[in-house]
């Protein structure tokens, strides 16, 4: 399969093969090489309808550890691949609601442990239903296989401590991607999310407030390169020096991860997945409030 199959979009990504249009998934959708996975926020959606072989993936089960605040182990995450049917050369297709909000969190999480041929299905759900492609409900079953992961690359994953390091010696670009009333401090959580919230409103000193859905266009797709460095570079987020992404829990804040690693090819981006649920409610943390 030529690598130039797989470009979709405007030109100018630094990595166009990490998305495939609409058109591109439905071809290969019985393509033994070829896995997509449905990666939502509302993990019932599945249920209701999915595009026909692919599998789900409930990040509120599947890739969460069970009792501490952090994500399954390598060994776990390869038994989560094995039951998928997927090999190490598999091509992981991953798509889902909110503009790949969890898809593009799933794509920062595979690619930690080590996956190799990641793509996103440019719009998710949203552009694969406005082009009134089928749903089934049926559930897809596939041999188990053996997976082998890597050591979980945390050089895509900032830490509490190293977020603290950037807030004093401003030695990376922050952005808080969450909407204008989480950063100013004038709601505690997203809007019907209140177990996600914090003890305390507002945002990381220093951060700038560039929303995920930005990088959107009215379709859920990405919008061009072109476009995406003005809206980022703007703001003096510029590939010269390293960046840290959050929102509240690291989901919305990988889409952005993904616009500038994969999109636009920025060297030194970590998404800081304890996000405001973290910071908010550390005793004695620095916090700024209002624009």
């Amino acid at each position: 399969m030529a690598e130039t199959e797989t470009a979709t979009g405007p030109q100018g990504y630094a990595h166009p093969e990490v998305l495939v249009d609409t058109a591109w998934v439905e071809t290969h959708l019985d393509d033994p090489a070829v896995r997509v996975i449905e990666a939502d926020e509302d993990p019932l959606l599945y249920e209701i309808g999915h595009i026909r072989n692919a599998v789900k993936l409930d990040w509120h089960v599947d890739v969460q550890d069970p009792v501490r605040r952090d994500f399954v182990s390598k060994a776990d995450f390869e038994a989560l691949m094995s039951r998928y049917g997927i090999t190490n050369d598999t091509i992981i297709v991953l798509y889902g609601d909110k503009s790949n909000w969890y898809a593009a969190y799933s794509f920062w999480l595979f690619r930690m442990y080590g996956h190799r041929d990641l793509r996103l299905m440019n719009g998710g759900r949203a552009k694969w239903e406005a082009e009134g492609r089928p749903y089934v409900r049926a559930v897809p079953t596939f041999a188990a296989t053996t997976y082998t992961a890597r050591d979980a690359d945390v050089s895509v994953r900032a830490f509490r401590r190293q977020v603290e390091d950037v807030v004093a010696t401003k030695s990376a670009a922050l952005i808080d991607v969450r909407s204008p009333d989480e950063y100013t401090g004038r709601l505690l959580h997203m809007i019907n999310y209140p177990q996600e919230g914090a003890q305390r409103g507002g945002h990381i000193p220093g951060a700038r407030n560039i929303p995920w859905a930005t990088a959107a266009a009215e379709d859920g797709t990405f919008k061009s390169a072109g476009e995406l460095r003005r809206i980022y570079e703007g703001q003096g987020v510029t590939p010269d020096r390293p960046v840290v992404t959050y929102c509240r829990i690291g989901e919305r804040s990988a889409h952005t991860w993904f616009a500038l690693t994969q999109l636009l090819g920025y060297p030194d981006v970590r998404n800081y997945d304890g996000s405001w649920t973290e910071w908010g409610n550390l005793v004695g943390a620095p916090i700024e409030k209002g624009e």
